[in-house]
């Protein structure tokens, strides 16, 4: 079977391998895995002299080791894989004549095997493991731990022991975790202390002699002192053999992987878990505070900082070192139960380490700044609880602060907009981020200190600039700028720490005071693009300034008109946007310079649409970094969008407005007329450029009244003037031109669905003539089911909105509309997301019906001119009621419209439901006949879905509400038809059920609480299921 094992292993893992052969051998090696003795040949192959090639032994090991974790080996079978393995170690990495040492891969994989067999054997069938393997390190005579291939093997054993049964980022079931809490309380019983003894002793002869021995000892150490009696490790003996590697130093400030881990190790030891009081005395006996200056003073982070040889794994090491103390310093001041000797101490190891933190958060490299941001957040956290700080508290506010500060600022090698540095610049973002964090923490502490460093670093700033002019560093206005950006947040109402923060008044003073000498210095003119960004950015945040000082108004403008020509590309799609934003704010203030307005940028506004290449990059990209023409065009509407805000103020006169309009939509009608042509005849560019055209006259519509039919939004602006509406009257007909030539492209369908969305805003009541026109346009032979009912949707707003106006258009209209629907309704499925869109379609189906009962139109359904159309609509519905598979929320919908045409045209009440029900006469429905129509038609479709097999509403809560409206539809009946209903049902139903009925009909005319009936049911359900 060796044999085989081993060449099914070689065959699998030959690049040259037949492809058959192959699988083949990995069928083989699977079977192998889940074969009782495939463990044991594995076993002795791995082991067996002469030896296999190392992918074959790698392969054994992982056969065992899959053994021992899911076969549950019985104790001969481990005792034979610990002999066997056993020996192998021995012979290999023993005293003495040691053979061919494996290469590391393969002795990791052995580790992690002898680690499984520790596991199920050092309480009962390996108690000497640790000694075993301890053995291993001596030389034959037993001397001395100068078996250098022994040492390395036991000190891997143990690393893999402990991410075996201790390591916390591991997630464990409880009977394993409860397993590895008896294994660290036995080996605490049993060998720690051998355990540590030999840490001492391979560190005392190896230091000096063997770094990787010693960095693996660190390593070893770092990660058992968390979980062992810390005094095996604090203690004179370790500590003088520890902090000599902590300290040591190399020539010309080399990197150093040793000391590094040595300072890891420092690192887990003052991170182990301890009460208070413990902590501040184990800091104090390690004299940490001199340690870390220490190692701050040596030349890679001193004489060699800012140099290209500066020890950044050096630094972020001691950073972490730092970051823990910190913590821990932080975590004892939280404890209200201190002691004052412990407090006293604990105070003064936070004034000795703040300087350390605030070292390395100053550091010109943000990893090493990111490490020590958990302590120093954690710090500012107690001083915010504090509540009023004491002096000695309050000193270590400004230089925390001005660190904060001074790390927003990019530093020198930083090139802003650069595409091949992109990655760095997020980075920088991200941690700007996490500074802000900070600073807001700092200014719920002590507002007025943040309100005037702020200020003071404003201010000093823009006096430089106005000596400096363009020859200041762009660093330093951007870090300006930046502060100014936040600053607001405490200015301004609901922007400040919390979403009910009240706005500070001195910080509203001196946020103007910032606005004003902004807007004054020229900056907008800057040369860098990062600062008139900014510029723009700012403006746009803070218009609020503006609404109350308007003298700026004009000024800032002025710097939009221009920074919207700015041949930066990054600056120049953001810019269309800003001032887009800035004129809706403040479109009451800017209506004056409409005209003037749209005359200067008239020069961005022609749309050159250009199709896209094939092999075009189809990675995602942010807005920022997408400069394709596709998203310039998109940033291009919102200059529409811009001019349609400022266009139509309340104080621009009616014809004005119109004017304007109509000189920014006669280019776009020549557009559409040009290339109308080539459009036709599949001509891809002029095919987008009618789409971009469509867009942006939508856009235009929509800047100039963003209303919705029916909305009583006092936010929203009402409908434009006639005048206007004339205007747009013509862009639609425009549109629906396109829309009629070119109705086979979907996106042409798509601009044109989105377009007439916003331009109900401005046509108002004047778009009913035109809508039969944009149906034929939207439910033609080409809309998909997902674009009839998204359209569906669009009509239920002009319904609701125009209810009163539109009963005659909808006459003429609704029966080629619901005719369009049920071809969509009856095409069949393909796929998931033709199924995901017919139920969507379904959906919308049924709400638009209900929006006509719901807004007094119902008799647009009975007209003359729709009756041929009532019965197959009335169908549809009781169809989809009993439509169960999917999604149960179209049935719901069906029996909702159904309750309610029982309510519309099932006449006047005729019964009660109280616990004295009565009937007060014969029907009357407002139908002919519509009496007998609900009992024939909507009632037994109630039965058909409580008795359909998918139909669960004891374990399904969506069955559970469609169950709710069968019990109000049978209840709506009863209302409408009384004595009628109840004879049917002894006559029909209860004779057909085998039931008696009297527990039925009482429950039905006496809950006035529906769910009370629907529980009823719910029993007659479970009664059929049993």
């Amino acid at each position: 079977m060796e044999a085989q094992i081993e060449n099914a292993i070689e065959i699998a893992w030959n690049t040259t391998s037949d492809q058959s052969l192959k699988e083949q051998a990995y069928e083989f090696l699977n079977q192998l895995r889940v074969e009782p003795q495939g463990w044991q040949a594995c076993a002795s192959l791995f082991s067996r002299t002469p030896r296999s090639s190392d992918v074959v032994r790698m392969v054994c090991l992982e056969v065992v080791n899959y053994a021992v974790h899911t076969q549950r080996l019985d104790p001969q079978s481990l005792a034979y894989l610990k002999q066997t393995l056993l020996e192998y170690a021995r012979q290999v990495y023993g005293p003495g004549h040691q053979e061919h040492i494996d290469p590391p891969a393969l002795q990791n994989k052995l580790s992690q095997t002898l680690t499984y067999l520790f596991v199920f054997l050092y309480t009962d069938g390996w108690e000497s493991f640790i000694e075993d393997f301890l053995a291993m390190t001596r030389s034959p005579d037993g001397a001395q731990q100068d078996n250098v291939t022994g040492v390395i093997f036991y000190l891997r054993i143990l690393g893999s022991i402990h991410d075996e049964i201790a390591d916390l980022l591991l997630t464990r079931n409880t009977n394993d975790a409860k397993r590895n809490m008896e294994l660290k309380d036995q080996l605490r019983g049993r060998d720690i202390q051998m355990i540590a003894q030999s840490w001492k002793e391979l560190l005392a002869l190896y230091s000096g002699r063997h770094d990787a021995i010693v960095e693996t000892i660190m390593k070893v150490i770092a990660k058992w002192v968390s979980w062992m009696d810390i005094s095996l490790v604090v203690n004179q003996e370790m500590l003088n053999l520890l902090l000599p590697v902590v300290g040591r130093t190399t020539p010309d400030g080399r990197e150093d992987k040793v000391r590094d881990a040595a300072i890891d190790t420092l690192t887990e030891i003052i991170g182990k878990k301890m009460k208070g009081p413990e902590k501040m005395e184990l800091l104090s006996f390690l004299n940490l505070r001199d340690i870390i200056a220490q190692l701050i003073a040596s030349p890679p982070l001193s004489e060699l900082k800012s140099t290209p040889k500066y020890d950044t794994d050096l630094a972020e090491a001691v950073a972490k070192l730092v970051n823990t103390a910190m913590a821990d310093i932080v975590r004892a001041l939280e404890d209200g139960q201190l002691d004052d000797d412990t407090r006293r101490r604990a105070e003064q190891h936070l004034h000795d380490y703040l300087p350390f933190l605030l070292r390395f958060f100053a550091d010109e490299y943000d990893e090493i700044c990111s490490t020590v941001i958990p302590s120093l957040t954690d710090l500012l956290t107690l001083l915010r609880k504090a509540g009023s700080l004491p002096p000695n508290y309050s000193d270590m506010l400004p230089p925390i602060l001005n660190g904060i500060i001074s790390k927003m600022r990019y530093d020198e090698t930083s090139n802003w907009g650069h595409e091949d540095e992109q990655t760095d610049e997020a980075e920088f973002q991200e941690l700007r981020k996490r500074l802000q964090v900070l600073q807001k923490t700092v200014a719920a502490v002590d507002q007025n200190l943040y309100i005037d460093v702020l200020s003071n670093l404003v201010g000093e700033t823009f006096q430089r600039l106005d000596q400096q002019g363009s020859q200041m560093d762009w660093r330093d206005l951007d870090l300006a700028l930046h502060e100014m950006f936040l600053f607001g947040e405490l200015a301004l109402p609901n922007q400040g720490l919390s979403s009910k923060s009240q706005p500070s008044g001195t910080a509203a003073e001196r946020l103007a005071i910032m606005m004003e000498k902004m807007v004054a210095s020229g900056i907008a003119s800057f040369p860098h693009p990062a600062i008139r960004l900014q510029y723009m950015e700012i403006c746009v945040r803070y218009w609020q300034i503006f609404d109350a000082r308007q003298e700026y108004i004009p000024r800032v403008l002025e710097d939009f008109v221009r920074l919207v020509h700015d041949d930066h590309v990054r600056i120049k799609t953001r810019s269309w946007y800003l001032f887009h934003r800035f004129v809706k704010h403040l479109r009451a203030q800017v209506g004056n310079v409409a005209e003037t307005i749209i005359q200067s940028i008239s020069d961005l506004l022609p749309i050159k649409a250009e199709v896209p290449e094939n092999d075009a990059d189809d990675d995602m990209s942010s807005d920022e970094s997408d400069h394709s023409a596709d998203a310039l065009f998109t940033s291009q509407l919102y200059l529409f969008e811009a001019i349609g805000c400022i266009s139509s103020t309340g104080s621009t006169p009616a014809d004005k407005q119109a004017l304007y309009a109509r000189l920014v939509m006669e280019p776009l009608f020549r557009d559409i007329e040009s290339h109308l042509p080539k459009a036709r005849s599949g001509d891809a560019q002029a095919m987008l450029q009618i789409h971009h055209v469509i867009m942006a006259l939508g856009t235009l519509a929509h800047g100039f009244s963003d209303w919705a039919p029916g909305s009583t939004s006092s936010q929203q602006r009402p409908p434009p003037d006639k005048l206007v509406s004339e205007e747009f009257s013509r862009a639609a007909e425009a549109i629906l031109v396109a829309l009629r030539e070119l109705n086979s492209s979907a996106d042409i369908r798509t601009a044109c669905r989105s377009s007439f969305s916003k331009l109900l805003g401005v046509l108002g009541s004047a778009v009913l003539p035109q809508l039969p026109q944009w149906i034929e346009g939207f439910l033609s032979q080409s809309s998909s089911k997902d674009e009839m009912a998204m359209f569906l949707r669009l009509l239920d707003q002009v319904v609701y909105g125009f209810k009163t106006e539109i009963f005659n258009v909808l006459n003429l209209l609704l029966t080629p509309l619901l005719q369009r629907v049920f071809g969509g309704l009856s095409e069949p499925i393909n796929g998931t997301d033709d199924e995901i869109q017919l139920g969507e379609l379904r959906r919308e189906y049924l709400s638009f019906i209900s929006v006509l009962l719901n807004n007094d139109l119902e008799a647009v359904f009975i007209s003359e001119t729709n009756q041929a159309f009532f019965d197959p609509m009335i169908s549809s519905v009781i169809s989809l009621g009993r439509t169960l598979e999917g999604n149960l929320t179209q049935s719901r919908l069906a029996f909702g419209v159904l309750i309610r045409m029982a309510s519309v045209w099932g006449g006047p009440d005729v019964a009660t439901i109280s616990n004295n029900p009565s009937t007060t006469g014969s029907p009357k429905p407002a139908i002919p006949g519509f009496d007998q129509f609900m009992i024939d038609r909507f009632h037994p479709l109630c039965w058909e879905v409580l008795r359909d097999p998918q139909f669960k509403p004891a374990s399904d809560a969506q069955s559970k509400q469609v169950l709710n409206e069968i019990a109000s539809l049978q209840q709506v009946i009863y209302t409408k038809t009384g004595d009628m209903f109840i004879q049917n049902l002894r006559s029909s139903l209860f004779p057909h059920l085998g039931m008696d009925g009297t527990e039925y009909l009482r429950s039905m005319t006496t809950s006035t609480d529906k769910k009370q009936f629907a529980t009823y049911l719910q029993g007659i359900w479970k009664s059929w299921r049993t």
